[in-house]
């Protein structure tokens, strides 16, 4: 199946972050959403459920860490894709033991996140 009309929520306290992920994205056909923090993608999300989160970690108010915690106590299946700029073994390990489906450190290679993201809603349809 085409990447083309899959919505992608980005959630990153870093507008530049957003706005180069949201580019990147739209330019593979995929349609974007951002946010600057996870309190606001959470309130978004019954009325606009991405088919992938590309969540950051260090933000204020509500960590990555506490957003993909909501996202299971909700039951929500949204595949995560974690970028970080605060790469540690725990923060990695943690990431992962929250279900994310990647893990990639920032600045993120292009490529590397295009192939992440498809590969989480992918895993995500099986």
């Amino acid at each position: 199946m085409s990447d083309s009309g899959r919505l992608i929520a980005v959630v990153d306290d870093e507008e530049s972050v957003c706005r180069a992920v949201q580019r990147l994205l739209r330019s593979a056909g995929f349609s974007v959403d951002t946010y600057s923090s996870g309190v606001t993608f959470l309130q978004d999300l019954p009325s606009r459920r991405p088919d992938c989160l590309v969540l950051d970690l260090q933000m204020p108010r509500m960590t990555g860490f506490e957003v993909q915690a909501r996202l299971l106590e909700l039951g929500e299946r949204v595949p995560v894709v974690v970028i970080t700029g605060h790469d540690t073994a725990r923060a990695r390990e943690r990431a992962m033991e929250g279900g994310a489906a990647a893990y990639l450190r920032k600045p993120a290679d292009d490529q590397a996140l295009l192939g992440a993201v498809s590969a989480a809603i992918a895993k995500s349809q099986e």
